[in-house]
């Protein structure tokens, strides 16, 4: 899989709740290992951490990405039901502009990425536009789901 992770460098310092989700990635990872088991993933997603999460399957040969599953909070922005759809199926509009680069960049650096849009007239009840932050998670001796929130 190609991706530029330079493209989507984490900043100097994160959205509180972009930060959280990385810290509860981070406390998932067993002994040395730089990336956490995707089976390690517990929450709710009506938790105030879910509600603004999606897991995100990764297939290879091709390489394709689907959600797997997305908070409400995402879902509502979204408008409609994207659960176990294939991310080249459907429109990606806000809050998922350019998910599917961003998915290549996270797995191809087996690192976390980040993507920020700027506000645009059809997100103007979204003021500042939105950031969102892709984590790896290993499985299976590749990275086989993302954890990602906005």
């Amino acid at each position: 899989m190609t991706g530029d992770i330079q493209g989507y460098s984490l900043p100097d310092q994160l959205e509180p709740d972009l930060g959280r989700v990385q810290a509860y990635w981070s406390g998932l990872k067993r002994g040395a290992n730089d990336v956490p088991f995707w089976d390690d993933v517990k929450f709710s997603l009506r938790s105030r951490l879910g509600r603004d999460s999606m897991l995100i399957d990764v297939f290879e040969n091709p390489p394709r990405f689907r959600f797997d599953l997305t908070g409400a909070d995402l879902t509502d922005w979204y408008g409609g039901a994207i659960g176990n759809k294939f991310l080249d199926e459907i429109d990606l509009h806000a809050p998922f502009d350019e998910l599917i680069a961003q998915c290549k960049a996270t797995v191809a650096g087996s690192a976390p990425t980040y993507h920020r849009q700027a506000v645009r007239k059809a997100d103007a009840e979204r003021p500042g536009g939105y950031a969102r932050l892709l984590l790896p998670l290993w499985g299976n001796g590749r990275i086989e789901m993302l954890l990602g929130a906005v």
